[in-house]
């Protein structure tokens, strides 16, 4: 445990510190920025109003708590995740078949949304546009890597090549987003269903794969999971009279998994438990309403604060599921 701590708080120091004394370097120069260059109108409105010991106080608040807070969550994560399983050399596996590739997505949506956070408190700084783009675009990547690393010195797992790929595509779709459009016009976003069922004994392995409480379920229940990228319609036809806090949003999930392959389960002894090929193992897409909740004008901050936190999740609206070569239609899909 305690090498894994001193590598975390070591690399988040590290990188904090270089970002931070490679933003200061160029505090003066942004109150004379050209704004074309800018081309933000907002964000170069903070950054001219703050003062460069302003901008410094920021970068240290903003890196601070970064490192305090992705450090508890680290120590907590090994706590309840790492610490009870056997550690190994560090080694990779090849897990990219397993679940529908459900979890790829959730990795994907993990890594955009801790950039999408972390960029938004860089901006608060007052930093250049660019270095705000990619020190907080590429957090999400970063954050998720470190737990990559974990699971390679884990016997149970290793490390993933499809995760950290999905990882860098989350990160990495916000940074071209940002860089293009100086928006975030596709949104990923997550909606959850707890499942329950008939069957006692498709809820005793879900009991099993998943945890029984909600919370777990809805980290581990890839049943339960959708995710979706939620388009603003406005964005992409700014003539139109849409609504700007309308947008169109396309989701995946996927039904009837019980393993990560095959909906079988075997004990410690390699005795088989659990054994359904009846279940069908399918994938779910989804064509939905959806509102940008970003696109709310409010002059509240405590209101645009929850609604920005609220738009990383797909709330229920009526939807299109095509599965099965079937077109069906839902009154709600969650």
């Amino acid at each position: 445990m305690y090498k894994y701590l001193i590598i975390l708080l070591s690399s988040a120091i590290l990188t904090t510190n270089i970002f931070s004394q490679d933003s200061l370097k160029g505090e003066l120069s942004i109150l004379t920025h050209n704004a074309k260059k800018i081309a933000d109108s907002s964000s170069f409105s903070r950054q001219f109003m703050l003062t460069p010991a302003q901008k410094k106080k920021r970068i240290w608040l903003v890196a601070g708590g970064n490192i305090v807070a992705y450090s508890a969550t680290m120590i907590g994560l090994y706590s309840a995740w790492y610490k009870d399983y056997p550690q190994t050399g560090f080694h990779s596996f090849n897990d990219w078949p397993e679940w529908k590739q459900v979890d790829k997505v959730g990795h994907m949506y993990s890594a955009y949304i801790e950039s999408r956070a972390s960029m938004e408190l860089w901006r608060w700084t007052g930093i250049d546009r660019k270095k705000r783009i990619w020190i907080g675009g590429m957090s999400g990547a970063f954050y998720q890597t470190v737990i990559e690393v974990l699971d390679g010195f884990s016997e149970g797992w290793g490390w993933s090549w499809a995760d950290f790929g999905a990882n860098i595509v989350g990160s990495g779709a916000l940074v071209a987003q940002e860089f293009a459009w100086n928006d975030q016009r596709i949104k990923l976003k997550f909606s959850f269903h707890n499942k329950s069922y008939g069957d006692p004994t498709l809820n005793q392995r879900s009991d099993i794969l998943f945890g029984k409480s909600t919370p777990e379920r809805l980290l581990k229940d890839y049943n339960g999971q959708t995710y979706w990228a939620s388009a603003s319609i406005r964005s992409f036809l700014p003539r139109s009279k849409v609504p700007h806090w309308l947008s169109l949003a396309l989701g995946y999930g996927a039904e009837g998994l019980f393993g990560g392959t095959q909906n079988i389960g075997k004990d410690d002894d390699g005795t088989i438990v659990f054994n359904r090929p009846d279940i069908k193992r399918y994938r779910q897409w989804y064509l939905a309403p959806d509102i940008d909740l970003t696109k709310i004008k409010t002059n509240k901050k405590g209101l645009k604060f929850l609604l920005t936190v609220l738009s990383a999740f797909k709330f229920p609206t009526p939807a299109l599921e095509l599965s099965n070569g079937k077109l069906k239609m839902h009154a709600l899909v969650f």
